[in-house]
């Protein structure tokens, strides 16, 4: 049978025995070099085509370097076209369809302008409008082309943002025309950002993106009549919950500018409303960016801005997150004194929250989240110093998974990951493997490429030669979840 797929390589090369042994073995070292003798394809084609550095494809040939990340394989695999059932993955999504012609870049409509962008009420509606819209009318493909860049950091982002410490300005004059709505649709609305907040909490993935833009559009409509003033400023509260889960959603799924477009957003309106408090809470979010970014100065940073911004206005369960993003930017910047003393001071805020003291959208923030966070931070440092902190990341966790279970949704997936990463460090493969097979259940409950991203980072802990069959075992869930 002719594997071949239409591609970069040379026609055939994919039928000859000796690529198809080293493919399956993932062998890429042999591949590769087999792929520049006989598949047309110079050292440098084959590192544009698979997005990775010429330095890398040779230190892979050179065999210095292995292959055991399951997203570089998924790279290879569609670079070069080769069909997934040869290196052990699932169908590629383009082998159920004809190649389709590479078109020009669409102009990138929905990033915002914001290093000019004024902070006025009116302005941000226009934006919201603009936002929306180009998102809603363009198909998957071109939106995709168009947001899914990387996201803005330093400068260029922290200095947009010092409108966010200044008194709101004036919505200004206007053609407006009268608006129809009351407090009570307004309540209506919010029931909806709430209910879209919550599914997404628990499920993840970007599957009701539409909706929720549909309805921030919806609102951006409502605000461009004349309104009464306490109903314009529900409607900005509004706008800006739907902003922040509209972010959310789009950061799940690993769309970063589109994220950082919907973050600034629901900041810009969280200040139109004056709602110091979930404009400090949108700020964790794009530090939490940031951090995925490996940018911990620049999450600090917005970190601070928070604090400063909502002193008056943060209770204690709001606190108490702050100062884990403040823990995890010390961590990822290796200050392990500090990272405990800001530890330390959010489970000293968290101590003091009641049970009905604070908004609906930081009530998850509750013992088990602190522990959950906390475990996953020492996580990071294990990995780098496992002896030292891989038990205490894993006690931390453990404590996790025991105050909330499946219910959690992407949260105990979560867990569930670092745990078995957790064991893997401390060296327990029985206890990783077991773990691994719990993390691959509670994955396939969720639509989260995040939690399929974590659960990646397994991979590599699973591939070697020494591996035994069990770790192998762990290999093929974690493959099969992940191809499917």
């Amino acid at each position: 049978m002719d594997d071949t797929t239409p591609g970069p390589l040379a026609p055939g090369v994919l039928d000859r025995g000796d690529l198809k042994r080293a493919l399956a073995e993932h062998d890429f070292a042999a591949a590769f070099a087999l792929i520049k003798k006989w598949g047309g394809l110079s050292q440098n084609r084959i590192a544009a085509a698979c997005q990775l550095t010429p330095g890398k494809v040779s230190t892979i040939i050179s065999g210095r370097q292995q292959v055991t990340s399951f997203e570089v394989i998924c790279r290879i695999a569609d670079g070069l076209r080769i069909p997934g059932r040869m290196v052990g993955l699932a169908d590629r999504p383009w082998e159920a369809q004809p190649d389709i012609p590479d078109q020009p870049t669409p102009t990138p409509a929905t990033r915002l302008p914001v290093e000019d962008e004024s902070w006025i009420p009116t302005a941000t509606v226009h934006l919201t409008g603009d936002l929306t819209r180009s998102d809603l009318l363009m198909d998957r493909r071109a939106a995709t082309c168009a947001i899914a860049g990387a996201a803005l950091s330093g400068a260029a982002l922290l200095d947009s943002l010092e409108g966010w410490l200044q008194p709101a300005s004036a919505s200004g004059s206007g053609t407006y025309h009268r608006g129809r709505i009351g407090m009570g649709e307004v309540r209506q609305l919010e029931g909806t950002a709430r209910a879209f907040r919550a599914w997404d909490h628990r499920y993840g993935g970007g599957l009701r993106r539409k909706a929720v833009v549909g309805q921030l559009n919806e609102v951006a409509g409502h605000l461009e009549e004349h309104q009464a003033p306490d109903v314009e400023r529900g409607l900005f509260q509004v706008m800006a919950y739907l902003g922040g889960t509209a972010a959310t959603i789009a950061w799940d799924s690993g769309l970063q500018r589109q994220a950082q477009s919907y973050y600034l957003l629901a900041l810009r309106a969280a200040h139109a409303a004056g709602d110091a408090a979930f404009g400090a809470n949108v700020l964790a979010g794009m530090a939490r960016q940031m951090l995925y970014r490996d940018r911990p100065p620049d999450a600090l940073e917005l970190v601070h801005l928070a604090q400063k911004g909502a002193r008056r206005a943060a209770g204690p369960r709001l606190r108490a997150m702050l100062h884990t993003r403040e823990a995890w930017a010390y961590a990822a910047m290796g200050r392990a004194a500090a990272f405990q003393r800001a530890t330390g001071e959010a489970a000293e805020a968290l101590a003091d929250a009641g049970a009905d003291d604070e908004p609906y959208w930081i009530s998850y923030f509750d013992n088990a989240e602190l522990s959950g966070v906390t475990g996953g931070r020492l996580l990071d440092m294990a990995r780098k110093e496992p002896q030292q902190y891989a038990e205490r990341a894993a006690d931390s966790i453990r404590q996790a998974l025991a105050r909330r279970g499946p219910e959690a949704g992407r949260s105990h997936a979560l867990d569930r990951i670092g745990l078995a990463e957790c064991h893997f460090l401390m060296g327990d493969v029985t206890g990783a493997v077991e773990h691994t097979q719990r993390a691959v259940e509670a994955a396939a409950r969720t639509k989260s490429s995040r939690v399929r991203a974590q659960l990646g980072q397994l991979y590599p802990y699973t591939v070697g030669r020494g591996a035994s069959r069990p770790t192998a075992e762990a290999r093929t869930m974690i493959r099969d979840m992940l191809s499917s």
